[in-house]
Parts: structure tokens; sequence; C-alpha cells
């Protein structure tokens, strides 16, 4: 795994023994299995921004502490040019760009994300977290599963859910996508 993946697994176990819980406590309140939280904290499984999404919420403190090690200080505006977000390292299927990593105490985290269209022929991977979310199609063509249910977004489609719902999606049409997901 990526030495960002390890880093993030660092400050998870760093976090979870702050807050005085057990890797048995943190998958019970997480909803996930001991051997699963376990390989999250070991760096050595890539763990869903869905879930350190929860986690952050959970216990009080910013999603950019645990992806980057580094407290969010403004508080006005962030200004983010084209492609140079906060680079998120995730699966092979997605590729997260945070926009504003470095603004604190938001209430929504929005990410630009693009799909890779090398996935297109495998089943769609999902997850669900804790909120609401807002995924809003720029460019290609992206399938969205949400509870079983699919929907094709096209540019300038969108779509807002209740992500405690499985969701996932892929690229459709040999071409990479790319959507803009704010998460609530």
């Amino acid at each position: 795994m990526s030495d960002q993946i390890k880093k993030v697994a660092m400050r998870l176990a760093d976090l979870r023994e702050i807050e005085g819980l057990t890797t048995e406590q943190m998958s019970e309140k997480f909803n996930v299995s001991k051997e699963t939280y376990e390989s999250y904290e070991s760096g050595e499984v890539d763990i869903p921004v869905s879930f350190l999404y929860a986690v952050a919420g959970t216990l009080k403190v910013e999603l950019a502490d645990l992806l980057s090690g580094d407290a969010p200080r403004l508080k006005i505006y962030q200004y983010v040019k084209n492609g140079k977000g906060f680079k998120v390292e995730r699966s092979k299927q997605y590729d997260y760009l945070h926009l504003a990593y470095n603004f604190a105490h938001k209430k929504a985290e929005p990410f630009l994300v693009t799909v890779s269209a090398a996935k297109e022929n495998e089943p769609i991977s999902t997850n669900s977290h804790p909120g609401q979310e807002f995924d809003y199609c720029l460019s290609g063509k992206i399938l969205i599963n949400i509870n079983n249910t699919d929907i094709t977004l096209e540019e300038g489609d969108s779509i807002f859910y209740d992500s405690s719902y499985p969701h996932g999606m892929k690229a459709l049409g040999g071409k990479d996508a790319k959507f803009l997901a704010i998460i609530f």
C-alpha cells in the first residue's frame, strides 16, 4: 500500500487510542468487522473515504486531520486552482481531489472524483456512510448504483441521495468520467 494510506492508518490508530477505544469498540461503532477495522489500522488495505468521513464526524475531528495530518486553518475562504486539490489516494478505480482540505469547520466535504474507465467491465463496488451526498457529472458517463437501483448520469446531470444506503459507480463508454461529489 502507499505511504499516504499507511500514514492515514497510523492517524486512525492514534485517534482511537486518544479516545480510549479498543479495535473491537471501533468496529462496533462503525459497523465493520473487527478484522476489517484492524486491516484499516494496519495500513495494508485501502480505507474507504466514506469510513474516514464517518470516523471524523463521530469523533469530532476534521476529515483533513485524518487524511493529511494537518488541521485545517482557513476560516473565511479557500481558493483551489484547477487540479490542485489535496490528492486522496484511494482505489485504482477512483481518483479524489479534496477541494476544501484546509477550510476549518466544514459542513460538507467537496471532492472532484475521476472514475477510471479501466474497470468498466467489473461489478460496481459499493460503500455507505452517514449523511447525504450530492454528485454532479462534469464529463463522461457514470453508472451509479444506489441501493440496487442503477441510474446513468451524463454531463450536467446530478443526483442527491441518502448515503447511508449502499452506493457506488463506474464510468461507461470506454472513457474516464469526472464528477463533483459533496458529502454532507
